[in-house]
Parts: structure tokens; sequence; C-alpha cells
């Protein structure tokens, strides 16, 4: 391995991830490496980087970098490109398979043949404690009316292995996303920050949501956050076990299992491979 940076452009629904593999590639991965890769004008251009595959005590584990620099707990989008990529690398060939992110373990499945279609197990949300820590607030927020930006609204937080807070109303739009989500972010009751997913149902059976990711800002398409807004609007018992999640870069299957298991079915595809230019990241 020489000083050049090999890397793989993979998307899901327009959530599009750059995939840096330390067995091919001779990197310290910094922070300012991370902003400078995912940077749209002078960068490959990306919502987020996957590192891995790393080999843990016999377990598969990816590290989930968001364009800020932060580590995220887990990404729906992020886990299933992961899986294509190991898929199409050659790392795996059994099937279903488990790969491990910060958060945890998630159950991988491949539909078709080629992996571009799964379904993911993305385990049971929870709606108390654990990475949402709330300050000041009470341990569980279900349609609770928060203030941001001063105005109340009502919520839902949940975690999906990392933290989102679920507004509903009754209408939505990229333009009210962009507005109101640097405020969800950098609320003072998520001392972490948290996404921010604003979800409009349809029917019992399809939603639709316009998300705010933190560390990354306005997104065409999120599977956790799909998922999140998915839990809270069958908690708030609005939607059936079986739920279509539209967003702008596409739709999602989101199913609820009889144990509360979230399972998230969708596609996912290769742009291409990067070759960036030799120090590049001098």
């Amino acid at each position: 391995m020489d000083d050049t940076l090999l890397l793989q452009k993979y998307h899901g629904l327009g959530n599009d991830y750059l995939v840096l593999d330390p067995n091919k590639n001779k990197i310290h991965l910094l922070e300012r490496h991370i902003v400078k890769l995912c940077r749209r004008n002078i960068g490959a251009g990306a919502d987020g980087i996957l590192y891995g595959p790393i080999w843990q005590d016999e377990k598969l584990y990816v590290k989930i970098f968001n364009p800020d620099g932060s580590e995220a707990e887990r990404s729906g989008n992020g886990v299933r490109i992961f899986a294509k990529y190991l898929l199409d690398a050659g790392y795996i060939r059994h099937r279903p398979f488990s790969l491990y992110t910060k958060a945890g373990e998630v159950r991988i499945d491949f539909l078709n043949e080629d992996g571009s279609l799964m379904k993911v197990n993305m385990g049971i949300p929870q709606f108390t404690g654990g990475v949402l820590a709330y300050v000041g607030t009470p341990p569980e927020i279900i349609n609770r009316p928060l203030v941001f930006h001063g105005h109340p609204y009502r919520a839902t937080c949940v975690s999906m292995g990392n933290p989102n807070c679920v507004i509903h109303l009754d209408e939505i739009s990229k333009e009210k996303a962009m507005e109101l989500g640097p405020y969800v972010e950098n609320a003072s009751y998520f001392p972490n920050r948290i996404n921010m997913q604003l979800c409009k149902v349809m029917d019992r059976g399809h939603i639709r949501v316009e998300i705010y990711e933190r560390g990354a800002g306005y997104t065409l398409a999120s599977g956790t956050g799909a998922c999140a807004a998915a839990a809270a609007s069958h908690k708030l018992g609005l939607v059936d076990d079986r739920i279509e999640v539209t967003m702008p870069g596409g739709q999602l299957l989101i199913e609820i299992g009889e144990d509360g298991s979230v399972f998230l079915t969708g596609e996912v595809q290769k742009i291409g491979t990067i070759l960036m230019a030799e120090h590049f990241l001098a």
C-alpha cells in the first residue's frame, strides 16, 4: 500500500457513504481526514464514512463517521451499504450474518443474488434512557410538548441505537426540516445532540418523513430515521405493523415484529471506486 487512498462509494436512497477499508489502505484516520473527504467541493463528497471491516473477538465491526468527524452509534443505510460492500469484496459468503456497530449487533439478510436488496433486524426501539440522555425532562418523552426555536412541538424521542426526536406535523417540507433541524439537534434537552425526523402520517400503512441528522444536516434518507419515525408512529397507535416510509430519496419498508423488533428492508447501490490523489490527506 502506498500513499494513495482507495475508496468505494455507495448510496441508499441518495444517502451516500464512502467505504474506507483499513485492510486496503495505509491510513491513521483522523477527524480532519473525515471532514475533508466528506466535503463535496474539495473532497470525494459523502454523508459519512464507513470504516472497516474490523475483526474483534471473532465479531465483524464497522465504524460509522458523520461528515463533521463525530462517530455515529448506528446507521440503517450505513449498515446496509457496508453489508453490500462486504459481499462485493468477498469478505462474506454466508447469509444471513451479523454486523456490529458502536450500538451493538444488527442481523442482515440479503434478499437477492447481488445483495442490493436486504432486510435488517434493527433491534427493539427504546423510549427511555440509554443514548437519549435527556436533561431536565421526564425519563420517557412520548408525544410531549418540547420547545424548539421558541415554539412548542409535540415530540417523541426514541433510540434505534442512536438518538432520534420525531415530531409529527400536519405538513412537512425540506424547508421546515432545515429551519427547525439545527435547533432540535443542539437543544439543551439533548447534551449529546440528536437526530430529527419530521413525520406526516398519510394512512395506517404509510408515513412521509423529512430528516435532519446530527453531524450531517439535511439528508435525503436515513434508515435509522425511518425506523425511529415508524416506531414512534406505532407507539402512538397511528400506524399498523407494516409501514412504508417515504423520504425525498425514496421508500423503505419498516415492519414491527411481535416482540417489538424493527425490521428494515431497502435497496443500496454502488456508485463507483474512487482513487484519491497522493498526499490528499497530508
